[in-house]
C-alpha cells in the first residue's frame, strides 16, 4: 500500500469518525457507539470531549496527508515524521479502551476501526 493510498483512507476513516462525533454533539442517540457507551445521548461534558476529538482527527488528517506529501503544511518533514509517530502511538493505546468497553456496540463496531486507525498510522509513520 502506498503511503499516499495510506493518508488517503486514513484521512476518510477520520472524516467519518469526525461526522459520527457531530452527530453525538447534536444529540442524536449514538452513544451506545462512544465513550463507555452508557448512555444513548450524551450528556454535555461529552458532547464537548466529542467536539475537542473532531479537532484532534481534523489535526491528525493534517499530519498524515503532509506526511504522504499530498499536502505541504508543516515546516520540516521531520515534523510529520515525529508527529506521525506520536498519532499511532495513541491510536494504538485507543484500541484497549475500546476492546475493554463495557457497551458490546462499542466494542464491535469501534475496536475494529480504531485497529485499522493504529495500523494505518503506523504505516504512515515507517515512511
Amino acid at each position: 500500500m502506498t503511503s499516499e493510498f495510506a493518508a488517503l483512507l486514513f484521512s476518510a476513516l477520520l472524516a467519518a469518525l469526525a461526522v459520527f462525533q457531530l452527530l453525538l454533539t447534536i444529540g442524536l442517540p449514538l452513544g451506545r457507539f462512544a465513550w463507555g457507551g452508557q448512555t444513548a445521548v450524551l450528556p454535555a461534558k461529552l458532547r464537548i470531549s466529542s467536539l475537542v476529538a473532531i479537532v484532534l482527527y481534523a489535526v491528525f488528517a493534517i499530519v498524515a496527508l503532509d506526511r504522504a506529501a499530498l499536502l505541504s503544511v508543516l515546516p520540516l518533514p521531520v515534523v510529520a515524521g515525529v508527529a506521525m509517530w506520536v498519532i499511532a502511538a495513541y491510536l494504538a493505546l485507543s484500541v484497549i479502551p475500546n476492546l475493554l468497553s463495557k457497551s458490546r456496540h462499542e466494542r464491535l463496531a469501534m475496536a475494529p476501526v480504531s485497529i485499522v486507525l493504529a495500523g494505518l498510522a503506523f504505516r504512515l509513520a515507517l515512511g
